[in-house]
């Protein structure tokens, strides 16, 4: 028997909760939304996936990120969202964002990969079912496709808003000058995207160089940024070193030691500037993304309540000055020349 009392969401949830438009969409965000890209794949604990998403909702974060990928195993995250949203969000999915995606490998042979039509309405059709959804708010292609037409991408997104499948369309990944290509094929279809996803921190600056960052308020898209913690190098889980029960020894495959000591200097060196200002390295480096009004809206993993938590109070403080912007370009290595 479950013991566990049914969910209730918190009454003053929208209290302090700020939102930002996405693009020229009517479409507001969370300026804090929650990743299920790490932490809920088919080993993590359903008590620790629960009090992610409650605390969450809780305080005002409305959206909740997927792919089709996200575990291991594929399929995963997906899998265990859909449980607890069947038991805990029902009577909240007016009040949610739900967003998935599909453009890496899922499923074996030529039909589980990349951008075609069929694999984007195939991939998505088995989102739904995993979570229990009869349709997603966003559903995004997840990687430019250098085989697939353009086109046909385009317009397999378009038709699955038609279809009633996912109220809107976004993109990740991509650059500037194929994000201007995607938008005028979408616009001629009556479907515009309206965010891109794609990796932005401190320590991260490819979308300044590959003109996304640029080009997507240009075309009327909104940006969410993920890996704004650069996979845990903004954080203070490496001021001291590497310990044992970090993730760049239990699992190297997005963080590697020798990146940590590479970043050891500037790491301790922002976090003295977040002292300054009274924030967590971490608080700092997502209030410095979002001091950018083009991000509609930082992605956070989370592994524990006390992570989402810090991350809010970055939202007390996003204000920077010339300085301290300088100093940070500096400490990152980024070079405006």
């Amino acid at each position: 028997m479950d013991l566990i009392p049914p969910y209730v969401a918190a009454k003053e949830r929208y209290a302090n909760a700020p939102y930002r438009y996405s693009g020229h969409s009517g479409l507001q965000l969370p300026l804090i939304s929650l990743g299920l890209w790490h932490n809920f794949g088919g080993d993590a604990p359903q008590s620790t996936m629960r009090a992610l998403l409650t605390y969450a909702f809780d305080h005002g974060i409305t959206h909740f990120d997927l792919a089709n990928n996200y575990g291991p195993p594929y399929g995963a995250a997906e899998c265990n969202f859909g449980a607890l949203f069947k038991r805990d969000f029902l009577p909240y999915r007016d009040e949610l964002i739900i967003s998935t995606k599909a453009g890496f490998d899922m499923w074996e042979g030529p039909y589980g990969n990349f951008g075609s039509r069929k694999y984007l309405i195939a991939s998505l059709n088995q989102s739904l079912k995993r979570m229990g959804l009869e349709y997603v708010d966003i559903f995004y292609h997840h990687r430019p496709d250098p085989h697939t037409p353009l086109e046909e991408t385009m317009e397999a997104l378009s038709d699955i808003v038609r279809q009633g499948k996912a109220l809107y369309v976004g993109l990740s990944n991509y650059d500037g000058e194929r994000l201007r290509k995607a938008q005028a094929l979408l616009k001629e279809n009556h479907t515009p995207c309206i965010i891109c996803q794609n990796r932005y921190s401190i320590f991260d600056r490819t979308v300044e160089e590959n003109g996304l960052l640029a080009a997507a308020p240009e075309v009327g898209c909104g940006i969410i940024a993920f890996s704004p913690l650069a996979q845990g190098l903004l954080t203070d889980r490496y001021l001291n070193g590497i310990a044992p029960d970090t993730r760049v020894m239990k699992d190297g495959r997005f963080l590697k030691e020798e990146s940590v000591k590479e970043h050891y200097d500037a790491i301790r060196a922002l976090n003295g500037m977040a002292l300054d200002r009274s924030q967590t390295l971490a608080q700092m480096a997502l209030a410095w993304l979002l001091s950018k009004q083009s991000i509609t809206s930082v992605l956070m993993g989370a592994s524990k309540v006390s992570q989402l938590a810090d991350a809010l109070g970055a939202l007390e403080h996003l204000d920077f000055d010339a300085e301290e912007l300088k100093r940070i370009d500096c400490l990152s290595g980024f070079n405006h020349a």
